[in-house]
């Protein structure tokens, strides 16, 4: 494990010991070709490199208001080779979210069911097997996928935004955790 680093870093940000505080720039998206035809590498995420098998868990806020606004966690190998899980604003509804992608994204969503005050996900990596949990407001982890995601002895994860439509928000993460297992 090492220290997180940026991969495309915001222009206003602050880490203190227990947060991490982040305005979203316009334009930023993390995408590759399926549907839309384009290319996208340049959302935020602050990314710590890990090997093996590991529990990741943060806790996040957003102040989403403009079309497909997000904010949750990426675990990546390289711009054709990721995964993003959260929440995105979609039609004025916060979705929970999976993007997998292997040189194409794909896409799912699920409503939430309640007015959203926070979310927290866990992602647990065990070989080439990936589980992916969320919950909303404090509530149970609940299975968002499951998905295969070839094993490489290293990938970085982490708190990861975009804003691909609008001008930009504020998210908060908190409750940052990484165990290996």
């Amino acid at each position: 494990m090492d220290m997180p680093t940026w991969l495309n870093a915001p222009l206003h940000w602050q880490e203190t010991s227990d947060t991490l505080t982040i305005q979203t720039l316009p334009d930023t998206d993390f995408w590759q070709v399926t549907h839309y035809g384009f290319q996208r590498d340049s959302g935020h995420a602050y990314l710590q490199t890990v090997q093996g098998d590991f529990d990741y868990t943060l806790t996040f806020t957003g102040q989403y208001r403009d079309l497909y606004d997000q904010a949750g966690l990426m675990l990546r190998v390289n711009e054709n080779l990721w995964l993003k899980a959260g929440i995105e604003y979609l039609e004025g509804v916060h979705q929970l979210s999976v993007v997998v992608t292997r040189d194409f994204s794909d896409w799912s969503v699920s409503p939430v069911p309640e007015a959203l005050q926070s979310t927290t996900l866990k992602l647990s990596r065990r070989k080439e097997a990936i589980t992916i949990e969320g919950g909303v407001n404090g509530g149970p982890l609940q299975l968002m996928r499951m998905l295969y995601f070839p094993e490489v002895p290293a990938v970085q994860i982490g708190p990861m935004c975009s804003s691909p439509t609008g001008q930009g928000f504020e998210v908060v993460f908190s409750g940052m955790d990484l165990q290996q297992v």
